[in-house]
């Protein structure tokens, strides 16, 4: 029998897509009173995996990836995704968002993202709001799955989120990680 325990506290992790400056700003400040304090921040990079949002935000789009200091109960991603998609409303243009906030829990086994699309591998946690498995951690790094999206296979933000978890590591337990980091192996060369 397995004994119910609560998981340890996750980093909070966003993606972002945006094609308006000033409203990338506004996301984010709402974004750090909401969660607190940024623990870092890539450069933006421009998008261009898909054209799938240049119809609601136009061209050109830009992405970032950010994380929080605080770390949350895993259970809050709900709450966390529904916060976000309010955010991505109030900052709208005639019914078109200008900013895409994908918000996401990194552990030290996984990345999920929240979202509101049901498919096969998304599990279904509550208010409309589903966990979708992208990344899993296997042999020293985050390895991307079958269905992971192709912004999210990027051998500069696997490295990212391998640097956030050996700090997710340190922050829990006030330590440097026993286990020394490994490079993904695109950037080995």
């Amino acid at each position: 029998m397995s004994i119910p325990k609560t998981p340890d506290k996750a980093q909070l992790f966003v993606g972002i897509l945006y094609s308006d400056k000033s409203k990338f700003h506004a996301a984010v400040k709402s974004m750090t009173e909401i969660f607190g304090s940024l623990d870092f921040f890539t450069c933006p990079r421009l998008f261009n995996e898909t054209n799938y949002y240049e119809k609601e935000m136009g061209r050109p789009i830009f992405r970032v990836y950010a994380t929080f200091e605080n770390l949350v109960d895993q259970d809050k991603i709900v709450d966390i995704k529904i916060s976000t998609n309010q955010l991505e409303k109030t900052l709208s243009e005639n019914g078109k968002r200008t900013v895409n906030i994908d918000p996401g829990l990194l552990s030290e086994e996984r990345l999920i993202l929240a979202t509101g699309k049901n498919y096969t591998h998304r599990i279904y946690l509550r208010c409309g709001i589903y966990a979708d498995l992208t990344l899993i951690y296997y042999r020293g790094q985050y390895n991307p799955l079958p269905w992971t999206y192709p912004d999210y296979k990027d051998p500069k933000l696997l490295h990212f989120l391998g640097v956030m978890r050996q700090k997710l590591i340190f922050k829990r337990n006030k330590k440097l990680p026993s286990k020394p980091y490994r490079l993904p192996v695109s950037e080995k060369e």
